[in-house]
Order: C-alpha cells, then structure tokens, then sequence
C-alpha cells in the first residue's frame, strides 16, 4: 500500500540577513518572495509539495504565528494541521514532533522534512517520489544539491558510493558541516560533494525509532510535549516545561550524523537557494539588460547590477553599482552586494538597542484583518485596525492606561454593560486598562477603526468601563442611553 507523503514545514527562525523585510514578529519565510503581491516563501514551499503524491502538511512554528500561519494557509486555501512551539529547540525536536503526531494518525506515515524559506527550481518531486520505496526500506533520505561554488555557511555531504538496489540512492561518506573557504573549495575541485539541502524524506516511525536509540532524552521530552499538548482552534501547542528539555540541536547532528540508516539523494537538475542574504536574492532573481533586480515602483538611472526593493513608495536610484537597496514603511538598508551577509551585524546593534524596527513591521497581518502603526512615541501608539467582512477582534485595554478606539469607516457592534451597541463612523470608544471589548465587523465590507493607547497616567484613566461617545447628528437618542 503506497502512502501520500506528508511534508513536514519547518517555519523557526528570523533570517536576520533580510532585514528590514524579515522582523522577529514576521520572519522572512512569511514575506513576499519577490517583492508585494508575490507568494511568501512559505506558500511557495506548501504549493510546491502539492498534489495527488501529498497529503495536507504538517507545519512546525512558533506558537505566537500559528495565526498567520493559517491565514497563508487560507490564502492557497489548503488545510494543514499546525503545531505550535512554546520555546524554540531548533529543528531536531521540532522533526520529533511531527513525526510523532504523524505516526499516532498513521503508523506508515511518511514525512517530507522541508524548510520553509528555500527558493527551488526544477522538478524536486520527481527525484522525492522516486526515493519513496527506500525511505519505506528504512533509509533517511537527506537531499544534496550539486554545488556551484566554495559557500562556507552551508554544509556538505560526501558522497561514499551508489546503492545497486535503489536507483539514484548514494551512501554517506561523512558531513562536512560549514567548512572554511579553502576547505570547501578543496571539497568541490575534489568532486562526489553536495550541499546539504536540509530536505529530508523517511518513514515517521524510523526518525522516532533513531530518536529513542541515539537520544533517549529528547525522545521522552517531546513525547511528553506531545502527550501535554494544548488543544487550541488553531492547532496544538507544545507542552512547554516538557519541550524545554529537549536538546537544543538540529536533526542533522542530533540524528544523521550518527545513524547508519542517513542515505543521500543529489538533486540534479534542481536549482536551489536557502536565500540566505540579500545577494542570494539578487542573484536567483530575473535580472534585466542592466543587471537590476527592481521590484516595486522603482525608477534607476545609470544603475548596474543591483537589488532595488520599494514597498510602499517610489525610490530612484542614480548611479549605483553591485547595491542593495531595500526600503520599506518604517526602514531601508542600503549596503553593497559583497557586504550582505553584514545585515545580522546591524541586526544585532539594533537589538541591543532595543529598536522596535528589528522585531515588527508596521502593517502586520491577522486572522481577522490587519493593524497598522501610524505613530509611536514615549506616551502613546496609534494604530489602524481593520477588521475583514464578517471578523471579529477582542480589543484589550492595555493594564496599566486607558485607550480610545474610533470608527472611521464601515460598521459594527460590540456589547457595553450587556447591551448590543451598533458603532458608526465618527463614533469614539473608552477601553480601560482592566476592560476587554470584543468588536465584530457587521458588514460585507471593512471595518477600519482608530486604536489610540496611552502608556501614562491621563485623565480617561478613571473610567471603569467602555464608553461610547459621538456626535449627536450621527447617533439616535437611543444609542446613546445604550451606551450610557
């Protein structure tokens, strides 16, 4: 009996060398591949792996993005089961724990181990399908990409000899992990090297089988997180005392750098990036008679062989050549090409300066609609918040000032003391620190609304509940004594 293959999405990590398009809050795996408009790399992994060989995926991130997570979901209108991490543990137990609930709904799963943040060209599935019958056989198939030239921030993997049983199945001679620059160049003049992909393809019950033999640890650990699990609307969180003990590690050093059944697959023919920095962006992308990579409403005058990103706005360049130049609503990096991989130097200046440009963007996107930051200041945030057709949001009041909340447009309803009130444009609400007000859009289309939140002491601080202010040509009499 043949199984579908389900992938495994793996969506940790911020990708720091992307920034300013990559923040804390939404990680460069959830950001438009090639400029606004453009699938995320995480969507283009999902529509990647997707057809009559797969079944719905698996996605492994962190908890506090389940929620956008199944917005991209909703987007390719795909169902996926989603499993929160309370703490990071790197990939390791983060594979465990798929594999796990994979298993537990069939004891014959078979997984598909994929980052979600590579950019791939050519047909992978071809070269996956045909390793299905020697990952059934026991073997974790871990997929090389042919190199192309001496990268010291990827791994290698040796090859040590072809299997006579299973065509396109070659032995492991060992892992090279991050060589220097002399080294990985001596690997490739030496030939039979592959870049490790991070693409992996075995059996559930085989990973969990080498877990419980090589790290019995991590293997009660997740088990246990497992077992512990929060059951949420959005999928399941990860008991986070249990979680915590396990190793911290990836799968490749935790598990196949130490076990005999690891077994490689080169992926030729495929054209592969981990889209690490800036200048891996430029150089998968379509480049134009001048060498320019322009995405978005971009103007450049006498400019060679550079990246130039726009988000929100024009940007003209005039004279650059072998530049980076990314702008986005709230910051915009500027650095030459060869200087990309420097990005997670400022990264961490900013970080320890506590910018809050490091860790969200201004517009962020959720499950009912977005918020957007106008401005920010040592007293106060005001935000936009649109709520889509039909939507509903809990606003909350902050617990330790009060907020305003005003409609600008569309219309909707909340509950004060009991009651329905219906909220027009021009209508203000009072939120608490201690109250929570939940709002729901009315209409078929948007509801924007003003969210004003003091951070100090201020007069309004005294209410105790929701209050619902407007002009008196705009609200009836009855309304009124509602909200009253």
């Amino acid at each position: 009996m043949t199984h579908s293959i389900i992938p495994v999405v793996l969506c940790g990590g911020m990708g720091s060398r992307l920034w300013p398009m990559s923040r804390v809050e939404q990680p460069k795996q959830f950001q438009p591949t090639l400029g606004k408009g453009s699938p995320t790399y995480f969507q283009a992994t999902l529509q990647r792996h997707r057809g009559s060989a797969f079944a719905d995926p698996i996605v492994v991130t962190n908890a506090r993005q389940a929620a956008l997570v199944h917005r991209q979901l909703d987007e390719l209108q795909l169902q996926g089961r989603v499993i929160g991490e309370p703490v990071g543990r790197n990939t390791g137990p983060a594979v465990l724990a798929a594999a796990i609930c994979a298993r537990r709904e069939d004891p014959e799963a078979m997984i598909l181990v994929l980052p979600s943040d590579h950019m791939i060209k050519g047909d992978i599935n071809r070269i996956v399908t045909a390793m299905v019958p020697a990952a059934q056989d026991g073997r974790i198939v871990s997929f090389g990409v042919v190199p192309t030239y001496p990268e010291t921030g990827y791994g290698y993997i040796a090859d040590g000899g072809a299997y006579q049983d299973f065509a396109g199945l070659h032995r492991v001679a060992q892992f090279v992990e991050k060589p220097g620059y002399d080294h990985a160049k001596r690997l490739i003049d030496g030939g039979g090297v592959y870049w490790a992909s991070g693409i992996s393809l075995m059996r559930a019950a085989t990973l969990i089988d080498e877990f419980r033999r090589l790290d019995p640890t991590t293997h009660a650990a997740v088990t246990a997180a497992v077992d512990g699990a929060e059951f949420r609307s959005l999928g399941i969180v990860l008991d986070e005392a249990s979680f915590r003990r396990a190793a911290n590690e990836p799968t490749e050093r935790q598990i196949f750098e130490r076990t005999p059944a690891i077994a490689l697959a080169p992926l030729h023919g495929v054209q592969w990036d981990d889209v690490g920095a800036w200048n891996a962006v430029y150089q998968i992308s379509d480049q134009d008679s001048d060498g320019n990579v322009l995405h978005g409403d971009v103007i450049a005058v006498n400019t060679r062989n550079s990246l130039v990103q726009s988000q929100t706005r024009l940007v003209a360049v005039i004279g650059m050549q072998d530049m980076v130049v990314i702008d986005t609503p709230d910051a915009v990096l500027i650095t030459q090409r060869e200087h990309s991989q420097d990005v997670k130097q400022l990264v961490d200046l900013l970080k320890s300066q506590g910018r809050r440009e490091v860790a969200s963007h201004t517009v962020r996107e959720m499950p009912w609609g977005r918020i957007e930051t106008l401005a920010s200041d040592a007293g106060h945030d005001m935000r936009v918040m649109t709520l889509r057709r039909l939507a509903s949001v809990q606003v909350n009041g902050t617990g330790v000032g009060p907020s305003m909340l005003t409609v600008t447009s569309g219309e909707g309803r909340c509950t004060i003391d009991g009651a329905e009130v219906t909220l027009r444009r021009g209508q203000t609400i009072t939120i608490a620190a201690d109250t929570a007000l939940p709002v729901t859009n009315a209409t078929e289309g948007e509801l924007k609304l003003i969210h004003l939140v003091f951070r100090g002491a201020a007069e309004i601080s005294a209410l105790a509940r929701p209050v619902l202010a407007a002009p008196p040509d705009r609200v009836g009499a009855q309304v009124q004594r509602e909200a009253v």
